[in-house]
């Protein structure tokens, strides 16, 4: 936890368990509980943790892994909006922990992100981690809470569905880029595998295309997205491999000068997230 607490994370936990009722989660209630809704035992067990384990989450010590907060969320019977608050809390230094990927693109690459003011831009990885983005692009990611990671934003969060309008097509490419990742001899194979598995626990509609044959053809990212600040917007996706750092992508979506698009991507670099 770097030295710090997590005070608001082991909060939400208890208020969270304290509304879960044992026979909601197939426990038997045998005579008069202590506490109203789950022990930490009992969440422990239908998490799949420890117990010492989960009273270090509850008491702020620990910062719990992707499956281990896709497991609270089964065990508490969290909904979207409970999902995405203790997704919210769990990780608490996104910002922190983007400026360190960061360090893994070079300076030349970093400075023309940063001179990038006309289109959203941003590196991808092997596994898809978005390791910088330039401030358009922050903007316009600004509504994820899985952002470190366009898979992530895809399939497992809540405003990837509205995000990304023409979803369909765009999580079709996303599985060909991740199958042609992990035929490469280069690629990072352990955190491939992570990935791949976190993805296919969390969602259904991810399990089901990974298992599906590729579609033949060609396969294009969408291009229609929606931010709630400035609307529909109808942007292009070009993607450069980056040749000095094997297995990074410049990722550019520039519109369509003198398009709507065009004035909504300016007016949205100048309100930021909206």
């Amino acid at each position: 936890m770097d030295g710090e607490r997590n005070t608001a994370l082991g909060e939400f936990l208890r208020a969270r368990r304290a509304l879960v009722r044992p026979e909601q989660v197939g426990l038997s209630v045998d005579g008069r509980r202590r506490v109203p809704g789950l022990r930490r035992d009992e969440v422990a067990w239908l998490a799949g943790l420890s117990a010492g384990y989960y009273a270090r989450l509850e008491q702020g010590h620990e910062r719990p892994t992707r499956r281990t907060v896709e497991s609270l969320k089964r065990a508490l019977c969290l909904d979207e909006s409970g999902s995405t608050e203790l997704h919210r809390l769990a990780r608490p230094t996104v910002g922190r922990r983007s400026r360190e990927q960061a360090g893994r693109v070079s300076s030349t690459v970093l400075a023309l992100l940063n001179d990038w003011t006309s289109a959203p831009a941003y590196v991808l990885d092997w596994s898809h981690d978005v390791l910088a983005r330039n401030a358009l692009a922050a903007a316009l990611h600004s509504r994820f809470v899985h952002s470190d990671n366009l898979l992530r934003m895809i399939f497992l969060d809540p405003a990837g569905r509205e995000f990304f309008r023409d979803w369909a097509s765009t999580a079709r490419a996303a599985i060909r880029d991740l199958r042609q990742a992990t035929a490469h001899p280069g690629a990072d194979e352990r955190g491939l595998r992570e990935l791949i598995g976190e993805l296919s626990i969390a969602s259904p509609e991810f399990r089901r295309l990974w298992a599906g044959r590729e579609p033949r053809g060609t396969i294009a990212y969408g291009s229609h997205f929606f931010h709630p600040a400035v609307g529909e917007l109808c942007l292009r996706t070009e993607v450069f491999p980056i040749t000095s750092a094997p297995g990074q992508r410049l990722v550019a979506q520039p519109a369509e000068p003198r398009s709507r698009s065009a004035d909504s991507l300016a007016m949205l670099g100048v309100t930021g997230s909206g």
